[in-house]
């Protein structure tokens, strides 16, 4: 356990600005792992430079593709589809990224060496099953055979075949490793997979892949092909809508202020938070919407708001807004009324069990709650208003734990001792930055 800490004792002050945050963290690495196998040189701009994006690019690095990273901008010369430098005694570190660690694997099914996949503690006790599975029947081997968690080693093969495959969670990286894993693999890769945000979707359109999407319902059914070659591209990033929903929570729940969030990535798989926050009557809006290679970018325009109400939040929300659940469990605890969350048994399966530990929070705050194994429910307090210490550590250095208590205390009080507070860097290293230099929030 590091001994590292923030103190946070003041509210914030009434503000009203004009903010940009860093760039989409799904985006940037989906953008790294697709052109590291185009052909050509491809840049980016705005790539978000988190603990997690760097993991994304010295694995590729690792792999033979050459990278150069200034500031915010990144350019990739691209190796092609099935390029990569492979050899013997490979060892890839995807740190505390899932993403990366479940999304370098379709990248290597072909290689003829074992490659060992690693991770930091957090990540090695998460579940791979979920990309192990429908890879092995692709015809990829992972060793030791069996085992489930990190580090493994895969193992590629020459005779892959296509598969048929159900994703029923609603997980955009299983997802995305089959559709990745289409590169290498002859024939049709046919998905069937519960709604879930698109990014991957999107980028192989705008590539001109082979490429296919029904909706029905809440399922997509996706057919995915071998292109005959990748071709190089250039990317700006949108802001990320992840890191926004920080502000958008310490505008809500601050008095007399008001917040434009500019270039923000608007997804409409990514849009759960305002839906939720609006249907409790936050009162967000967007403005200067534009497409941006297939992306819907634009403004976000919040202001407090003293009239939150409780919500009976509808399930087919949750997939759009799973990794904002804590920040919208705490504008629950400040607002009139019970409020109910279900079928979130996957918050359990991220950095950290964030549905217990969201809970587990609220509560020492004072706040009532009732937890299962898949649902919550959170009785509002609108007049909540802290004057007690509070100390936060064993949360698993969860970056979105460590942001959701620091919003607490800059907008309900107390005083806040908050360990571990680099965890933040994994996806969101201004975070601290921004709320000292647009905020004036003092951290002892």
């Amino acid at each position: 356990m590091g001994s590292k800490f923030v103190l946070v004792k003041n509210k914030v002050k009434k503000f009203k600005k004009i903010l940009q945050v860093d760039g989409d963290k799904s985006i940037s690495i989906r953008w790294l792992l697709l052109a590291s196998q185009a052909i050509g040189i491809s840049k980016a701009k705005n790539i978000l430079r988190s603990e997690d994006v760097l993991s994304a690019i010295e694995c590729l690095k690792k792999l033979g593709v050459k990278i150069k990273l200034s500031n915010q901008n990144c350019v990739i010369y691209g190796r092609g589809i099935n390029g990569f430098k492979l050899k013997k005694n490979l060892i890839l570190n995807a740190g505390n990224s899932g993403t990366v660690g479940r999304l370098i694997l379709p990248l290597l099914i072909k290689s003829p060496f074992k490659i060992k996949i690693i991770g930091d503690k957090s990540l090695s006790r998460r579940d791979f099953s979920r990309v192990i599975d429908p890879l092995n029947k692709i015809g990829v081997k992972f060793f030791p055979k069996g085992k489930k968690r990190l580090p493994i080693s895969i193992l590629g093969s020459n005779y892959l075949r296509p598969i048929n495959y159900y994703e029923k969670r609603g997980s955009a990286q299983c997802k995305t490793c089959v559709m990745l894993a289409s590169l290498n693999t002859p024939g049709e890769m046919r998905i069937f997979a519960k709604r879930s945000r698109n990014h991957t979707e999107l980028m192989f359109k705008n590539l001109k892949m082979p490429i296919s999407v029904k909706k029905k319902g809440e399922i997509d059914f996706i057919k995915t092909s071998r292109p005959d070659k990748l071709s190089s591209f250039n990317l700006d990033i949108p802001g990320d809508i992840s890191s926004s929903a920080f502000f958008i929570a310490l505008t809500i729940l601050s008095k007399n202020s008001y917040l434009v969030l500019k270039n923000i990535n608007l997804n409409p798989s990514r849009l759960g938070i305002i839906k939720i926050l609006n249907k409790m009557g936050a009162g967000i809006k967007t403005k200067n919407i534009k497409l941006n290679k297939g992306e819907k970018c634009g403004d976000i325009i919040v202001k407090s708001n003293k009239k939150l109400k409780a919500i009976n939040c509808p399930s087919y929300l949750n997939s759009s807004a799973i990794d904002e659940f804590l920040i919208i469990f705490l504008i629950a605890a400040r607002s009139k009324g019970i409020s109910y969350f279900k079928n979130l048994s996957e918050l359990n399966k991220k950095e950290s069990p964030r549905l217990k530990l969201g809970s587990k929070i609220l509560n020492m705050i004072g706040i009532k709650t009732k937890l299962t194994k898949n649902s919550i429910k959170i009785y509002g307090n609108p007049n909540i208003n802290l004057n007690k210490n509070y100390e936060i550590r064993n949360y698993l250095k969860d970056h979105r734990i460590m942001a959701m208590c620091t919003i607490a205390a800059l907008t309900l009080g107390g005083k806040w001792k908050i360990y571990d507070p680099e965890s933040i860097n994994t996806s969101f290293p201004s975070f601290i930055k921004i709320l000292k230099t647009s905020f004036d929030v003092k951290f002892k």
